[in-house]
């Protein structure tokens, strides 16, 4: 688990020097889980097919910048285990926004990208070494607006087991895999906030204990995954 000085640098990019330790404003017990049923590669194929309604929750920070809106793309990967589960990155403590956070696979949309998919397949392959020959997109979420204005698209996608990944040093520092039944659980969705620069800004957390370690999973990445939450859940 990270310590307070440890956290406290890692997030100090996005100004909030230790998220844990923000009020605990409520954790959504009351709302049902996701079957297991409908976890499945099948279950998740059929449900990007529907066209059931649904409403998305968490799709805009407030802004902390003046600088103009980045598009940007992440892939949700879901690993096809015997228990599904997600694939996560560690940011790496270089980068000069969001350094040290827990994140999925993206960035910004290159002008040869042609679409949000382009981007998330090709920021996955150089950031984890994941091959697209072993992914298959199955859609979209709406999109994430963050405080940092990048304009983020989720893609959605079913992964086959790799033997190896290979993280770029200068971006990612870990990886590690979550199963989707937690994520997919609001039980471990916590609602955290705090008023920062007079403004009042709030989020999700979703803390899940790896071992012996702590992977904090918040702010976007823990917005992104309670829309996908409430995709599934309808």
């Amino acid at each position: 688990m990270l310590s307070s000085d440890q956290a406290s640098k890692n997030t100090s990019s996005v100004g909030i020097s230790d998220p844990r330790l923000a009020p605990l404003l409520g954790v959504d017990s009351e709302l049902p889980s996701v079957p297991l049923d409908a976890q499945t590669p099948q279950a998740l194929r059929h449900r990007f097919a529907s066209s059931r309604d649904w409403v998305p929750e968490a799709m805009e920070e407030k802004r902390f910048t003046t600088r103009a809106p980045l598009d940007a793309a992440v892939l949700v990967p879901i690993v096809m285990r015997e228990q599904p589960t997600v694939l996560l990155t560690v940011r790496s403590a270089k980068l000069s926004t969001h350094s040290g956070q827990v994140a999925f696979p993206g960035g910004k949309r290159d002008p040869q990208d042609v679409s949000a998919e382009a981007t998330a397949l090709r920021e996955a392959h150089e950031e984890v070494g994941l091959l697209a020959k072993n992914v298959e997109v199955l859609g979209r979420l709406p999109i994430y607006v963050t405080g940092t204005a990048f304009n983020i698209t989720p893609v959605v996608a079913l992964v086959q087991p790799q033997p190896a990944y290979f993280p770029n040093p200068g971006e990612v520092a870990d990886l590690f895999e979550v199963p989707l039944s937690f994520l997919l659980n609001p039980a471990h969705h916590e609602r955290r906030g705090m008023l920062w620069q007079g403004v009042q800004r709030q989020w999700f957390a979703m803390p899940y204990q790896d071992g012996a370690q702590q992977r904090y999973i918040w702010g976007a990445t823990a917005g992104m995954l309670r829309n996908l939450y409430r995709f599934l859940a309808v």
